[in-house]
């Protein structure tokens, strides 16, 4: 099949790329499952945007430097604060129900780390899937989507090194190839990769291990953000319990009713996320529970229906005000590296969505930044390749492909191998120590060999461990090769952040200036 842009996943990224896209370009939506099966359509908790009659972009802009420890890329975080308001707008403007206020206004709640109220919602925990039906509601007649096709190849045309299409099969083992001008991976991250994780089952790191096997340049693998509050009964982790819940006033207790972040930071219990999940992960090594307190929540059903389904579903009676929690990996910082366009490194090749490393998250994503970190890099990406001429080679036959070798598949761990091992070595708290065995572990099993390895005759679970192996070696090698504790990479063998004087005499400075409202003060006084 032949496309003018051929996107790969069908998340928020996706589909707001191609709901931007000019109406005369053929455009293809490749997914390997259903479009109701992603990390978009689950998201609980809601989109950030200084909205609030107190709040400022430069509020917004700081607030998510401070969750990223300064690893941010500025600019690319100014943008995105700067024009949230007016992603939002345009999706409330053109029907997209978000929850209000009693006086008719948008509805605006408080998540971790933020200092304003600056978080829209809908469905009260469902604004993932408020977001997706809609747009799925307004799909142009010039865009198509596949579901049931796992793409586990990029095609690179060897004369240039162009990115121009990509292989899929489809539930019956055949194999599909499509040949585009565009190729945009919008994959996601890597959850999955953990034995406890709010992701979707889909979510296993296929689009940033293909990227890998086809030569793009990957970075910050190694800040993974844990989240604190996954539903937690059994020693299983069975769902998202949002951060809005904190927000709304809950807050984290022992099974005495100890409250547990009291004098670990200065927000509490909408502490940054890391710092959240580092301290229940300390208490349930220690065997003990950990409790979200929903008791002070007024009408929580109503205010959570997503929640509550989920809690009733595993008989955990909310009634008894107490919801047990377990911190479990949640969203990838780093991954395909890309500019503030979505253009990764191989031509005709992009990234955007969790997928991409665009510098906005740093070392460690502020609540909510995701959903709107979709909806802004899908406009801009569309609006760059709206302005491109149509290129010549995805229009000719595609030259014969040299065959290839795979390893044998015994050479492939068990899923369920690699997320206990990477929750125990390359989870929440690292050392060197469980980084050298888990990366001694992973390459015992010829990584080498399935990065070149050809995936054509493999099975789709084949593939899906396949991917899954490179992404845990990519995420093992970073943290064993970044000798610091940040955001959401935690070295227990080297000091933890909040140590650095220098940080901490960065975020007072920077929070005196951000009262002023001076942007380019902010930036030179964290260069210095």
């Amino acid at each position: 099949m032949y496309a003018d842009v051929l996107i790969i996943g069908s998340g928020v990224a996706a589909l707001q790329l191609a709901k931007k896209l000019r109406r005369d370009l053929n455009v293809i939506i490749i997914t390997k499952s259903a479009v109701e099966n992603g990390n978009s359509y689950m998201a609980q908790g809601g989109i950030a945007a200084a909205l609030g009659i107190n709040d400022h972009p430069s509020k917004h802009y700081m607030d998510t430097l401070e969750a990223g420890r300064f690893h941010n890329d500025f600019d690319a975080v100014l943008a995105l604060t700067n024009e949230a308001p007016s992603l939002i707008n345009s999706l409330f403007e053109d029907g997209c129900m978000f929850d209000r206020d009693s006086n008719g206004f948008l509805a605006l709640g408080r998540e971790g780390a933020h200092t304003e109220n600056r978080i829209v919602h809908g469905g009260g925990d469902a604004t993932g899937k408020t977001v997706i039906d809609f747009m799925l509601s307004k799909k142009y007649e010039n865009i198509r989507i596949i579901e049931n096709m796992h793409v586990f190849d990029l095609l690179i045309n060897e004369s240039d090194g162009r990115c121009i299409g990509a292989k899929g099969k489809d539930t019956n083992g055949n194999i599909n190839r499509f040949f585009s001008d565009h190729v945009v991976l919008a994959t996601g991250g890597c959850g999955q990769l953990y034995e406890f994780t709010s992701n979707a089952e889909t979510v296993t790191g296929d689009g940033i291990a293909l990227a890998y096997r086809a030569g793009a340049k990957i970075v910050d693998m190694e800040f993974i953000q844990f989240h604190p509050t996954l539903l937690y009964k059994d020693g299983k982790a069975l769902g998202l319990v949002s951060e809005a819940v904190r927000g709304e006033g809950g807050s984290l207790v022992t099974d005495e009713g100890k409250p547990i972040m009291e004098g670990i930071h200065p927000q509490g219990d909408l502490a940054p996320r890391h710092v959240v999940s580092q301290t229940i992960y300390n208490l349930l090594k220690e065997e003990k529970s950990v409790f979200l307190d929903i008791s002070p929540i007024e009408n929580f059903k109503s205010r959570f229906p997503t929640i509550t389904d989920i809690c009733e579903q595993n008989e955990v009676n909310i009634s008894l005000g107490r919801i047990p929690v377990s911190p479990g990996s949640h969203f990838l910082m780093g991954g395909i590296k890309t500019d503030l366009l979505g253009r990764s490194s191989i031509p005709g090749l992009y990234a955007i969505g969790e997928a991409a490393c665009t510098g906005i998250h740093g070392a460690n994503r502020l609540a909510s930044n995701s959903l709107l970190e979709g909806l802004f890099f899908g406009k801009k990406l569309a609006e760059w390749i709206n302005e491109q001429p149509a290129c010549e080679f995805s229009k000719k036959d595609p030259s014969p492909e040299s065959g290839g070798m795979s390893p044998s598949p015994e050479y492939l761990p068990s899923i369920t191998e690699i997320k206990a091992n990477m929750m125990k070595h390359a989870g929440i708290i690292r050392t060197k120590e469980g980084l050298l065995k888990q990366l001694a572990w992973l390459e015992s099993f010829q990584i080498e060999k399935w990065v070149a390895a050809e995936f054509d005759d493999l099975s789709q679970d084949e593939i899906t461990r396949a991917c899954m192996l490179i992404a845990a070696w990519l995420v093992t090698d970073s943290a064993l090769k970044r000798t610091e504790s940040r955001g959401g990479h935690f070295r227990q063998d080297f000091p933890f952040e909040n140590n650095h004087e220098w940080l901490r005499k960065s975020i007072i400075q920077c929070r005196k200036i951000e009262k002023d409202g001076k942007n380019e003060q902010i930036k030179a006084a964290i260069a210095t």
